[in-house]
């Protein structure tokens, strides 16, 4: 299945509200929701609070990306706060497969993202329990960056490590992706997307619309 995920750390944080209605209104699956905290990347994003505010105006799968150190000590928090999916960094953490348990106990989906210099084979310890695997296609913690040409043979690896194992397992690939490289990611086994500048500069709902039909012409 293909999903978009359109990013608000793109968005005007003056109409957010309005801005996520209008990506639901045009289409979006997920909503992707960065949490960063200046320490496992350089810079601060936001937290519970933001994401609470949210939920009440929204029924979006909320898609939360933890780039932060230590995710483990607020799992239970960004569950009650409404993440649907929580996401986390394998470099941020000392025992990737608790914590695993732990969002899947709590029922959320948990998935793993590693950044780019990370050895893919780093993921197979986990793969079998994991709803989702992100493969950033730049460096996190800054949004607006250019896609790392490399990513896509790390999205084919891990289509082939998926596959091999008769898997449902999700491809996320979240930065520098546009309606004119999207096909790239597809082709080499992605199926779920993040995109943020790409989405929310100009016209939103004209961004996702065509986002989507470009998606659904490149299966």
């Amino acid at each position: 299945m293909l999903i978009l995920s359109p990013s608000i750390l793109a968005a005007d944080f003056s109409i957010l509200g309005k801005q996520i209605r209008e990506v639901e209104r045009a289409g979006a699956q997920y909503l992707h929701i960065d949490v960063m905290d200046g320490n496992f990347v350089p810079s601060i994003s936001f937290g519970m609070p933001v994401i609470s505010s949210l939920r009440k105006v929204s029924d979006i799968i909320f898609d939360v990306h933890l780039m932060i150190v230590e995710p483990e000590r607020y799992i239970e928090d960004f569950v009650k706060c409404g993440a649907d999916i929580i996401t986390f960094h394998l470099e941020a953490t000392s025992d990737p497969k608790a914590l695993i348990d732990r969002i899947h106990e709590l029922g959320k989906k948990a998935g793993i993202s590693i950044k780019p210099k990370t050895p893919m084979e780093s993921i197979l310890p986990y793969l079998d329990s994991l709803d989702m695997l992100l493969v950033m296609t730049v460096e996190p913690g800054f949004g607006g960056q250019p896609y790392i040409p490399e990513s896509t043979e790390r999205i084919r690896q891990a289509r082939g490590y998926i596959d091999e194992r008769g898997l449902l397992t999700d491809i996320q690939v979240d930065g520098g992706i546009t309606v004119d490289n999207v096909h790239v990611v597809l082709e080499a086994g992605a199926n779920v997307i993040v995109a943020g500048s790409a989405l929310f500069r100009g016209d939103i709902e004209k961004n996702v619309k065509g986002m989507l039909e470009t998606m659904e012409a490149s299966r």
